[in-house]
Formats: C-alpha cells, sequence, structure tokens
C-alpha cells in the first residue's frame, strides 16, 4: 500500500499540471459563475413539477409563466458560459502578458456569444431557432471559448491594433484596439459556418454532439462511472482536490443528462441518464469526496482514540452538509493508507447501486439541480422528484457507506489508541479505554494565552481573503479569523472566495491564504500578489483544520502574516 502511495504522489506533478490547465479551468470558473443560474432555474422547476408528484396541477397559464423562468435562464445556458469560460480564459492569458498591452475580456465576452450563435443556431422567419443555446450547445460553447480568446491573444501579443493618437481619450481608443480582433474572430467563425454546412449538412452544435453521443453513453456506464468517481476520490487521497480536475472534462454531460431527464420525466418516460450533478454531490459522494459522512459519523459517536473522536464530532457538522476537509486533514484521511480501500471504493460502490436502481428497478435518475450542500439523503430524494425507491436508496447507501468503512475504522482507531496509551507511557496490555482517555486528558496542556499584536494602524480595518475551490472550506477559516478579531477588538474582517473569483479584487485585501487542497495554484496565486503588493499563504491540512477551530490562532496566524 505504502509504494502505491508512493508511486501516485511522485505522479502529483503531472496531476498538479492537470489541474493548473487554463482551458479546464476555465469551464470550471466559466461553470462557477453561471451555478446561481442553474440554481435559479431548478426553483421553478421545483415549483412547477413536485405538486405534480402529489396530483395537483397548475392552471394552464401559471404553468407556463413557470416554464417561461426556466426556458428563458437554463434555455441559455451554452450562450452564458461561453462568455463565463472565454472571460475566465482570457484573465488568465492576461497574467503572461504586459500590463499595458491586456486582452480586453468585456469584447472577448461579446464575441464569443456573437461567434457562438453563428455556428449553433440555425436561420428561422423572424430571428432564430434556439435548440442549440440551452445544455445542447455546451460542447459548442466549449470550442468557442477556447478559440476567440486565442484570437485575441494573437492579436493584443503581436500589438495588430489600430492605433489611435494620443490625444484621443483611453476608452475609444480601446474600442478601436479592439476591433480587428474581434472582426477576425467573427469573420473566422462566419466562414468556417457557411463551409461546415455545405460540407457536412448540418449545424457544427448538432455534429459535435452525434461525434460525442458515444463517449456520453460510456461515461454513463457502469465503467465510466467508476472512472470518474474513483479518479475524483483517488486525486483527493493524495492532497489534490479531484473535483477541480475531472469535473470540467464531464460538466456538460452532467448539465445535457439532468435536462434530458427533466424531458423524459415530463414526457412521462423513465428518466434512465445516471451521471448528473446530483450523482456527484448526493450519491457517490455522501458528505464529500469520498463518501465520508459514515465514517465521520463512527469518529464522533464510535471511536474510542480521543484524536478521531476530538475530529469527528469537531467535523460532523461540516461533513453534514458536503465539507469535508476538517475529517480529511483531520483525522486524516489524506494519505492515510488504513482509509485506502473505503475511500477509492465506496464512492464507486455507491454510483454502481445507484445505477442498479436505474436501470432494473425502473427508478428515476436526477431531473433537478440542487445545491451541493444540501444534505447527501436529503438531495437524493428532492433531485429525483421523490422517487418512491430513493427513500429505499437513501438509507441503503448508508448503511452500505457504514459497512464499507467499519473494518478500517475500527483498525485505525484502535492504531490510535495505543499510540495514545505510548505516548503516556502506559503498557498497551494493561491499559483500558478509559485509562487513556483519562491519560490524555491529563496530559493536555494547559492552553497558552495568545498574544494578539497588531502593528498596523488601529483605525484601518484589515481586510483578509481565504481561498479554496469552491468558498466553502475557505469559509470555516474565515470565520474563525473574523471571530477571533471581534473577541479581541482587532479591526479586521475575513472573507471567503472560490479561487478564480479573487482575480480582480486581489488589491481590496492585506493577506490572501490559500486552502491546503488548493495548493498546487499556490506559485500563480503568490505572483498575483507580489505584483500587486499583497501578502499571501498557505498551510498544511492539519494546520488548517487546527486554526479553523481556535479563533484567537486563526486571527494571531493572519495578523502575524500581515506584520512580516
Amino acid at each position: 500500500m505504502e509504494k502505491l502511495i508512493k508511486s501516485i504522489d511522485k505522479m502529483r506533478p503531472a496531476f498538479e499540471k492537470i489541474s493548473n490547465n487554463p482551458y479546464l479551468r476555465a469551464i470550471r470558473d466559466g461553470f462557477i459563475s453561471c451555478i446561481p443560474v442553474i440554481l435559479f432555474s431548478s426553483i421553478f422547476i421545483l415549483v412547477a413539477c413536485v405538486p405534480n408528484i402529489f396530483n395537483y396541477f397548475w392552471s394552464d397559464n401559471v404553468n407556463n409563466m413557470l416554464w417561461k423562468a426556466y426556458n428563458y435562464s437554463m434555455g441559455i445556458l451554452a450562450m452564458l458560459m461561453v462568455a463565463t469560460i472565454a472571460k475566465s480564459l482570457s484573465d488568465n492569458f492576461n497574467t503572461k502578458l504586459p500590463k499595458l498591452r491586456q486582452i480586453n475580456p468585456v469584447s472577448v465576452m461579446i464575441v464569443s456569444i456573437i461567434s457562438f450563435l453563428l455556428i449553433s443556431t440555425d436561420s428561422i422567419e423572424g430571428g432564430f431557432a434556439n435548440a442549440y443555446m440551452g445544455t445542447k450547445g455546451l460542447l459548442t460553447a466549449f470550442v468557442v471559448a477556447f478559440i476567440v480568446p486565442n484570437i485575441y491573444k494573437v492579436c493584443v501579443k503581436n500589438n495588430v491594433t489600430i492605433k489611435m493618437p494620443d490625444e484621443v481619450p483611453h476608452n475609444i481608443s480601446q474600442t478601436f484596439a479592439d476591433l480587428i480582433p474581434l472582426a477576425l474572430s467573427v469573420l473566422f467563425f462566419w466562414l468556417f459556418d457557411i463551409g461546415f454546412r455545405n460540407f457536412i449538412g448540418m449545424s457544427f452544435s448538432a455534429w459535435i454532439l452525434e461525434v460525442f453521443k458515444p463517449l456520453f453513453s460510456a461515461a454513463d456506464g457502469y465503467l465510466g462511472l467508476a472512472l470518474i468517481f474513483g479518479a475524483m476520490a483517488m486525486f483527493w487521497f493524495v492532497g489534490i482536490h479531484g473535483p477541480s480536475i475531472v469535473e470540467p472534462a464531464v460538466t456538460a454531460i452532467y448539465i445535457a443528462n439532468v435536462d434530458a431527464n427533466l424531458k423524459l420525466f415530463q414526457s412521462g418516460q423513465h428518466a434512465s441518464f445516471a451521471l448528473t450533478h446530483g450523482t456527484s454531490y448526493f450519491v457517490a459522494t455522501l458528505g464529500g469526496t469520498g463518501a465520508t459522512l459514515m465514517f465521520t459519523a463512527m469518529c464522533a459517536f464510535m471511536a474510542k482514540s480521543k484524536q478521531l473522536k476530538a475530529v469527528g464530532r469537531t467535523s460532523i457538522v461540516p461533513v453534514l452538509f458536503a465539507v469535508n476537509e476538517p475529517i480529511l486533514f483531520g483525522a486524516p484521511v489524506v494519505l492515510n493508507p488504513i482509509l485506502f480501500v473505503p475511500f477509492i471504493c465506496t464512492p464507486i460502490l455507491n454510483v454502481w447501486i445507484f445505477k442498479f436502481f436505474i436501470d432494473n428497478l425502473g427508478m428515476n435518475g436526477f431531473i433537478y439541480t440542487l445545491p451541493w450542500t444540501t444534505p447527501g439523503t436529503l438531495g437524493l430524494i428532492l433531485g429525483t422528484g421523490f422517487a418512491k425507491l430513493s427513500f429505499i436508496l437513501a438509507p441503503l447507501l448508508l448503511l452500505v457507506d457504514f459497512v464499507m468503512y467499519y473494518p478500517f475504522f475500527k483498525v485505525y482507531d484502535k492504531e490510535l489508541i495505543i499510540q495514545e496509551a505510548e505516548r503516556v507511557g502506559e503498557e498497551i496490555d494493561e491499559i483500558t479505554t478509559e485509562a487513556v482517555e483519562e491519560a490524555a486528558i491529563a496530559e493536555t496542556p494547559v492552553k497558552e494565552e495568545i498574544k494578539i499584536e497588531n502593528k498596523n494602524n488601529t483605525n484601518k480595518e484589515l481586510a483578509v481573503l481565504v481561498l479554496c475551490a469552491s468558498g466553502a472550506t475557505s469559509s470555516m477559516l474565515a470565520n474563525a479569523i473574523t471571530k477571533g478579531a471581534k473577541q479581541n477588538g482587532v479591526n479586521l474582517e475575513s472573507i471567503a472566495m472560490a479561487y478564480g473569483q479573487h482575480k480582480e479584487k486581489i488589491t481590496d485585501f492585506d493577506l490572501i491564504v490559500l486552502a491546503p487542497q488548493m495548493a498546487s495554484m499556490y506559485e500563480e496565486l503568490k505572483n498575483d500578489c507580489d505584483a500587486k503588493g499583497t501578502k499571501s499563504a498557505t498551510t498544511s491540512g492539519r494546520e488548517y483544520v487546527k486554526l479553523t477551530r481556535d479563533p484567537e490562532a486563526a486571527l494571531k496566524f493572519a495578523l502575524d502574516l500581515i506584520n512580516k
């Protein structure tokens, strides 16, 4: 097992390189920007459809109004995502371009939308069809969003622009500077569309869906599901944020499948697609990557080891809402050979059981998209439209997860008991669990008073930003720092964001802290912060979890870095 972990760890640079790939990050950041749209539209679908399950049907007028809100948000999702992905990629390119010669992200967003419409929509009387403006057009959106920023990059890097006299205001000059890359991009996709339709006989969006249909089908099978969710867990096990690597590659499948399930469900057919965001959130990763909810509950309520008991009770509430970094780094699970097998295999077994329920028992897949922080079993029931079998599947998954983790939990708990006993100098075969706990309490040192020192002007409000993959884990440390500041009368505020959302706000903060699961991004963050005079830092997993539990220590950590 240790050899396997070492071999995986040797591949860390390659994994981190994949994680840092600007195109994968652009998809991830673009999707994150559109999550509010997806969740907003889902509210209207829930209101429109859930009453039908209980044989209550809205009037046609009310039903049409509810669906209009959905169609005018999710119905143009691809058009929105082409803009957000293109902007994210442009922002990444700008970090490597001279400060006085940058890509205009607003222009890129506008041109990306135009280019997307050119190759994805069909002309009809009075306008154009919207069939590929929603989830069906996501693959086209990715292609356009990757090409347009590169056209701009070539033009900006080589100073291909219309130069205006110095007397012309900057905003007017920028308009003319964007004209050539804008024209080149639109002309490229216009000519491409004409040639493609004449040669292939269909739009690019229709064609690319046909090409990728076998991949979509394979990803929705048992082997595909195992590879996707097994890979997420494997990456996390070596300390790399797995979803940030895997999910950009399958996001289009997630969204397309849940939309297809909804349409099947509405037409009275079986919603048969398994691979969706809901499957990831509420089946494969109950409690977070590795399906750690039941393991955390064991630690909290069954552990005899003082360490596991303390970590479990601290982590149980965050893990219930799918924020499982406290248990991953606190137990720890990451790089722990004892927990390798259940951490990798439990998510796979969960999705296979779910797939079996869909294929063999007729259960509907997920037809709604819910926030990922919805407690897992509740999300499973709501997301499948109160499917009757979901009330059986939810407790079954919890039972399976318990069985998967229990023997490994017992081994690890026993090992920690022995270590705790050795630390207090007693013979292992003579001690009891009570003696271990009493000895551990006896040896716990009295907490030293932490000296809080703010060398900055006390009238100036200090600002600290904590970043992680989604803004959830980072909120735990941000809240601890803010709480410590209030307790000690320090004029300091701390907030949390998802990595990528900070790009235009770096100068608003005195310190930016990167959560440990995003450590592969630290060099980029440090370069960005150094260029703008903002201090930056990252932490180890254990230190991070410890700081989230101790507001005074969290505040001291932040002030020490600011005062350097």
